[in-house]
């Protein structure tokens, strides 16, 4: 099957041998605005065949200058890559500078070409507008370099990682962050100028390039890719930046049923390359096969539609739209059918009817082609204002603003002013109310009470306690962070997708990989396991080191890394302290002894027993001995220098089993119970044996200066050196210093106190010595002002009880003498008594 463009050309031939071809739009549309039957030639043109054979009425026009045939294109590509060639077989002796800018160049090139590939079935064959095949081409060369796309709002280079949002009327790329911003800011503007009840209208925003308007519903508050099929697209090196990989399919613009097919890109669709059949603008030719985008084409034949006028046929060549008017001359007869007159087609029968005047005080009639003359009076028509009337004459056409002087009040109510009616008064007093936020005052100049929500953002730490919140500032908490964090197993090939804040309590994914950490221990590999988060399990492979001079290998499992239990404890001040937990200290241990089974005789060569190699030697297996004795020495001598030992069998056994027993013993600090050999024990010297006592820890014994004994535990009484910090402080108690306890006890130092001291204790003196200055001369003022109280309420009572007490001075004179003047007279009145009673007997 042949190709399509020449199925094309052969379908333009046959069109052709009728006499006809297809004309540009451009030139046919001019061609109608002269009036003229012209026919146009089209020397070149998007596609070879159009332009050829081209006629009109006047005859047939000399065809066109033919265009290189394929032939003559192959020659050039092919001339031109053998000059390539040759040129980079001459470039191998120049610089590495030169080398690096032909590299650049040639990458350049190469991304041109792959984009010129892209679109080659859009430019062959197109014979349309191909602008906005020019403007996705500019914004794919943009999208694949670093850094060329600029958002026009912060100046700062678009990031392939960065969310960003696209204009659908120029297709101008912004940041996400900075358009919601720009939006929020221009309706702000808007509404606080225009409106006297803030809120109450839904402004439009313009883009930043294009000012084409959006709605504040059409604000963009998610990250889409260039078609909108996917949200936040992931980031992909081997994709466009910000696509989502998937093919477009959206509608062609202008629509016409078919969807673009290249991948999700930036920019406009370019012009539909699909390929139809269709027939000329007045239908009458035959279908031939075009590109959709540019499917209108004339066949250059009579149009011959019936024009408006109803009497002619219209004479243009094939063309679209409506017919131009009728340019013909017809006989019209008036209204009143009185005249007849020859008269363009395309001019309307005049009617008579009543109009007024533009003020609408003056009705008159007179035909429709005529205009209806102003009455001279004034306009009185209402204004914009609705309070004042026109004060011009009758005119035609709007009336003027309202220019009358009126005394305004301001929006917020507090000021006046005379002013023209048609400007608004906006004084410069700003709000001090609290906006809707609660947080932030108004400021807006001339607010009339409805404060406009808060249009600062919040900036308020979110709960993930990572981000900040990017509303605007509002009431209550905000809302969780959207963001999402990875959180990853310890060898990173896992992952799982968890809202931010929550990593730091999420546990990390079960892995299935093994276990990348390097071993710790002597091991070349660490015992296989899978991947986990924290540390990794102690070790559990033999230890296989070599054991001294023996050089067999540990059999036990490996103590590289070992958690023993430290015997160091802090020093407890008292018995109000509380021991601490007891640290453990990770550290390797010494290798087991070894215990590999060597054959053995007795001292006396009797038998041939497994002893352990860390303990391999002679030993005595309880049996008589039989061996020869010493020179000089005959078994009596022996028995009567020794002591007397039990003979027997029986008795020999008994002391042999006991000499290769256990022996269980106290240590020294009497704590700890110890077994040892009866044979070690009894065949060591003194100081082996002393450290065959021991346990080894800490001796209990309390010192007579109160501390611990710090050695290890030990026979007899402890050594009364105690190295025991003690702290000492001045009397003042500002000067610490430390002591070993034996100094303290016996050189008794003492800490004095220094200058600062005395000046610290001479301040404090003054100071409780002010003190108690004023206290005393608090308490006086107390006492002076309960004094001066009780003279007042007694000022009053002086002048009332003056006789009153000039009496009781008086009896206090009585009482004073009444003593001395009362025994005499009751001395005298008991003498007369006594008299008259004697002389009545």
């Amino acid at each position: 099957m042949e190709p399509a463009w020449r199925q094309q050309g052969k379908g333009r031939g046959r069109v052709r041998g009728r006499g006809q071809t297809q004309p540009d739009a451009d030139a046919n549309r001019s061609q109608r605005e002269r009036g003229a039957q012209q026919p146009v030639r089209l020397d070149s043109g998007p596609c070879p065949q159009i332009g050829r054979g081209v006629t009109s009425s006047r005859g047939p026009e000399p065809p066109p200058k033919r265009e290189l045939s394929n032939q003559s294109k192959f020659e050039e590509i092919r001339k031109a890559n053998q000059a390539k060639a040759q040129r980079l077989a001459d470039s191998q002796f120049s610089s590495s500078d030169e080398d690096d800018e032909e590299g650049d160049e040639e990458q350049n090139g190469k991304r041109v070409k792959i984009v010129a590939s892209t679109f080659t079935s859009y430019t062959h064959q197109t014979g349309g507008d191909a602008t906005d095949l020019e403007r996705t081409r500019q914004y794919l060369n943009e999208a694949f370099q670093s850094g060329a796309i600029t958002c026009l709002i912060c100046i700062a280079s678009v990031k392939r990682n960065q969310a960003v949002w696209s204009c659908s009327g120029c297709y101008c790329i912004f940041h996400i962050s900075c358009i919601q911003k720009w939006a929020k800011d221009s309706v702000f503007l808007v509404s606080s100028v225009t409106d006297e009840d803030f809120g109450t209208k839904e402004h439009p925003w313009p883009c930043p390039k294009c000012r084409c308007e959006y709605k504040p519903q059409q604000t963009p508050r998610r990250y889409y890719c260039y078609c909108g099929k996917v949200q936040d697209p992931p980031f992909d090196p081997w994709l466009l930046p910000h696509s989502c990989g998937q093919v477009c399919d959206r509608e062609y613009k202008p629509a016409c049923g078919h969807r673009c097919l290249l991948l999700c890109h930036p920019g406009p669709c370019p012009p539909c390359p699909k390929m139809v059949s269709v027939t000329c603008l007045c239908k009458k030719a035959t279908p031939v096969p075009r590109r959709c985008s540019a499917k209108a084409w004339s066949c250059q034949q009579r149009c011959g539609r019936v024009l408006p006028c109803g009497q002619h046929p219209c004479q243009d060549s094939c063309h679209a739209g409506d017919c131009d008017p009728c340019p013909r001359i017809s006989i019209q007869r008036c209204v009143c059918g009185g005249e007849v007159s020859e008269r363009l087609c395309v001019s309307v029968r005049t009617l008579g009817s009543v109009r007024a005047c533009p003020c609408g005080k003056y009705k008159c009639s007179l035909p429709c082609t005529e205009e209806v003359p102003t009455c001279g009076d004034t306009c009185d028509r209402d204004l914009d204002c609705g309070l004042h009337t026109c004060s011009m004459r009758c005119h035609r056409g709007a009336c003027e603003t309202c220019r009358q002087e009126v005394e305004k009040q301001c929006r917020c109510g507090r000021y006046t002013r005379r002013m023209p009616c048609h400007r608004e008064y906006l004084c410069e007093s700003k709000c001090a109310k609290t906006r809707g936020c609660q947080r932030h005052q108004c400021k807006r100049k001339c607010c009339p009470g409805n404060c406009p929500p808060c249009d600062l953002n919040c900036g308020r730490t979110l709960g993930c306690r990572n981000h900040k919140c990017p509303s605007v500032c509002h009431q209550g908490s905000c809302y969780p962070c959207p963001e999402t964090v990875e959180v990853k197993c310890q060898c990173g090939s896992t992952a799982l997708m968890v809202p931010c804040g929550r990593e730091r309590s999420t546990k990390p994914p079960r892995c299935k990989e093994l276990c990348r950490t390097p071993p710790t221990c002597h091991h070349p590999v660490r015992e296989g396991h899978r991947c986990h988060p924290g540390a990794c399990p102690p070790c559990r492979l033999p230890c296989q080191r070599a054991l001294g001079a023996c050089g067999h290998a540990c059999p036990a499992p490996c103590h590289d890394e070992v958690m023993v239990k430290t015997a160091d404890r802090a020093q407890l001040a008292g018995p109000w302290e509380q021991p601490s937990e007891p640290a453990f200290v990770c550290k390797a241990l010494p290798c087991p002894p070894c215990l590999v089974p060597i054959p053995t005789a007795c001292l006396g060569k009797h038998e041939v027993s497994p002893v352990p190699c860390h303990a391999r030697g002679p030993f005595s297996c309880g049996r008589p001995c039989g061996g020869p004795w010493p020179a000089g020495t005959t078994p009596a001598a022996a028995s009567a220098t020794e002591s007397p030992r039990p003979t027997g069998r029986a008795t020999r056994s008994r002391l042999g089993r006991s000499a290769r027993g256990m022996v269980r013993l106290k240590c020294h600090c009497k704590i700890t119970t110890l077994f040892i050999e009866c044979l070690k024990l009894t065949t060591t010297d003194e100081d082996s044996r002393r450290l065959l006592g021991s346990c080894n820890n800490q001796c209990p014994k309390q010192l007579t200066c109160g501390h611990r004994c710090r050695e290890i535990c030990h026979p007899g009484d402890c050594v009364e050196t105690c190295n025991q910090k003690v702290k000492l402080k001045c009397p003042c108690k500002r000067i610490k210093k430390e002591y070993p306890c034996s100094k303290v006890r016996q050189d008794q130092p003492s800490v004095a106190c220094d200058e600062v001291c005395r000046e610290l204790q001479k301040k404090a003196l003054e100071i409780k010595e002010a003190e108690e200055k004023a206290l005393l001369e608090e308490e006086r003022k107390k006492q002076q002002v309960e004094l001066e109280a009780f003279e007042k309420r007694q000022k009053g009572r002086r002048k009332k009880g003056r006789r009153t007490a000039e009496v009781e001075a008086e009896q206090s004179a009585w009482q004073k003498y009444k003593k001395f003047l009362m025994v005499p007279v009751c001395g005298a009145l008991l003498a007369v008594a006594t008299f008259y009673l004697l002389q009545t007997s």
